[in-house]
């Protein structure tokens, strides 16, 4: 679990536990300033997938069923009889919403909550809006337009180099997912930048029909990458949301 989960334990004294998944192109690093943010009844565990930070020198995934099934059974590992949620962002959120419909097809207890930002089944754009290229030849220009290109990575040709492979890698995972229509047996909550450029009008409406119990959109100002500026009013919603459904330990 060391590999897969930052921290690899989580606190036993929380009620409550929360997966978080990272962005294409992004790490366990994303969700830093969340356990401080969130409430001492919840503990947050991020998800760092191979091929980044600590885990460079292993191979990213470019499939999708593959890296849902194994990180579908290192969930299932880890869980305990506290109840969980999972949130991810972006390609976080694609693999939050499929490791949420494989738990349930093996048995599992579901998440109380599947929480979903900046993804939706039906009218993400996996190329490139401004240019139109489907597969995102220059990943490096597209994600400085977005605006998530941090300025180490920009100054580094290491760091460089390696962000545009595990960018191909991740685009390759999400580009690989063909919407089954497969629902969640839990409730779930989306979260969007109002002028998001890889969501169509509306796209987040599609979550309605994957789950018995629609909690709505939660719309910031921003584009892709709207959580960097709105993480507590992000956290103290789903902290609430959480308390909420999760009901007494």
């Amino acid at each position: 679990m060391h590999r897969w989960l930052h921290p690899p334990e989580a606190r036993p004294d929380a009620d409550i536990r929360l997966f978080l998944l990272h962005h294409s192109g992004g790490s366990a690093t994303a969700y830093r300033d969340w356990p401080a943010l969130l409430p001492d009844t919840i503990t947050c565990q991020s998800v760092q997938l191979p091929g980044r930070q600590d885990r460079r020198r292993e191979e990213p995934y470019t499939r999708l069923a593959p890296l849902v099934r194994d990180l579908a059974a290192v969930l299932a590992a880890d869980l305990d009889a506290r109840p969980y949620a999972l949130f991810g962002h972006s390609m976080g959120a694609l693999l939050a919403y499929r490791v949420t419909v494989e738990l349930a097809r093996t048995g599992l207890p579901a998440p109380v909550l599947l929480a979903v930002s900046g993804w939706s089944p039906h009218g993400f754009r996996t190329g490139d809006p401004y240019t139109g290229d489907p597969y995102v030849s220059d990943p490096l220009a597209f994600v400085a337009r977005l605006g998530s290109l941090p300025a180490e990575i920009g100054a580094d040709p290491r760091l460089l180099a390696e962000t545009v492979r595990i960018m191909r890698a991740d685009g390759a995972v999400c580009a690989d997912h063909t919407d089954d229509r497969a629902a969640a047996t839990c409730p779930v909550v989306a979260y969007t930048g109002r002028d998001d450029p890889l969501l169509a009008p509306e796209a987040l409406r599609a979550w309605a029909d994957r789950t018995p119990d629609y909690l709505g959109c939660r719309t910031y100002p921003g584009g892709h990458f709207y959580l960097h500026a709105h993480t507590e009013a992000v956290t103290a919603d789903l902290a609430h949301l959480l308390l909420r459904h999760a009901g007494p330990r």
